[in-house]
């Protein structure tokens, strides 16, 4: 699943950063659990939620019993809607993966099919679906085209993998046009180039991702909608193979959030402003050991950033930040406290609700919606 990008478990939803009032986590917050129908309940299967629109509905996807992925929506009176793009593999680790959804209820997002080829897709908001494929994009297993973004004017943002499993960016415009890029300084190896994480395409058509050098170093851009690429390394980050700084969202104002991997191994939360000083953070809690700490996922409605946060004992929480810099942790209801258990935050909706996933005791995972 592509929301389990280098941030671990991580999707980006970009919403506005506006009026930025205190949001503290209420002792009195709310949570749904959302279970969808026929969804697996075997460890590592099971339901994760980090879709929504302008108008109530929510979804994400889960693993069936045979560990075969479905896309869903929940509206907002409870009723499930499941989808499958037609093509979509029936296999293990095959079938429907939505990404990204527009408030005007447009979802993106890419299929395995029976061959382990990944193509695009979008869903329209009256359940149609459009298929598509990047040229150049290769054939073989692990291949193809995966888009991760869609905005309110139509506009999609992804990534694909050529033949030489070389990663690309491109852009499709809302009457299907597709402009492929390659961010300055991507390496040209297997397994390098220029990806994309979910969700970080703005109403104005700017949007991040990462670029894979040829040392295998992480370095955040940003693509403007001119064509305009720029790339950035947060404060901090590693300088060895594997780490450095992978953007996660961006505000229609530019701002953008993320995290970065630091020569230990650890990561970190960052926010880069359109003007002035990068600014770094780090959830309560988080641990200091390799593959520990704090990793954004999501800007929400009014500037607030959501994430995950692994301690020293491996144990997942959730963390809400608000834009003077407070951050709490939470748990959700019936989360397991194991070592990769736990809570995670993977966006926010238009109206500041949160939505992601817990595993239970059993390493089961649900979809949640918590109201802060």
């Amino acid at each position: 699943m592509k929301r389990i990008s280098i941030l671990l478990l991580i999707f980006c939803t970009c919403f506005a950063l506006a009026a930025w009032p205190q949001m503290p986590l209420s002792t009195h917050s709310r949570f749904i659990t959302i279970d969808a129908p026929g969804a697996g309940t075997a460890a590592g299967q099971g339901t994760t939620a980090f879709l929504s629109d302008g108008l109530g509905t929510i979804g994400g996807d889960y693993i069936d019993g045979n560990n075969v992925t479905h896309g869903f929506l929940r509206t907002p009176w409870g009723t499930f809607i499941k989808f499958d793009v037609p093509g979509a593999g029936t296999g293990a680790y095959q079938g429907t993966y939505p990404a990204n959804m527009s408030l005007e209820g447009a979802i993106v997002g890419y299929l395995y099919d029976a061959s382990n080829v990944a193509h695009g897709f979008l869903r329209t908001p009256w359940g149609t679906f459009v298929k598509f494929d990047v040229s150049g994009a290769g054939t073989l297993p692990g291949q193809g085209t995966a888009p991760m973004s869609i905005n309110s004017a139509g506009t999609i943002a992804g990534s694909y993998v050529d033949a030489s499993n070389i990663f690309h960016g491109f852009v499709r415009s809302p009457h299907g046009t597709i402009i492929t890029f390659d961010a300055p300084g991507a390496g040209t190896g297997p397994y390098q180039g220029t990806d994309s994480t979910g969700g970080c395409l703005n109403s104005d058509g700017a949007f991040v991702g990462y670029v894979v050098d040829a040392n295998y170093l992480y370095h955040g851009y940003l693509r403007t909608p001119d064509g305009t690429i720029t790339t950035f390394d947060a404060p901090g980050a590693g300088t060895g193979p594997g780490q450095g700084t992978v953007p996660e969202g961006i505000s229609p104002s530019g701002w953008i959030e993320g995290g970065y991997l630091d020569g230990d191994n650890v990561w970190h939360g960052f926010l880069r402003p359109g003007f002035g000083r990068t600014i770094s953070f780090d959830a309560p809690g988080a641990g200091t050991g390799a593959g520990q700490g704090t990793a954004p996922s999501a800007f929400g409605p009014s500037g607030m950033i959501d994430g995950y946060v692994f301690d020293a004992n491996n144990v997942i929480h959730g963390f809400l930040r608000t834009p003077d810099g407070n951050i709490t942790t939470f748990e959700a209801p019936g989360a397991g406290s194991g070592a990769g258990q736990g809570t995670g935050a993977n966006t926010m909706t238009a109206t500041g609700e949160v939505l992601g996933l817990y595993w239970d005791s059993n390493g089961v995972f649900h979809g949640y919606m918590m109201t802060p």
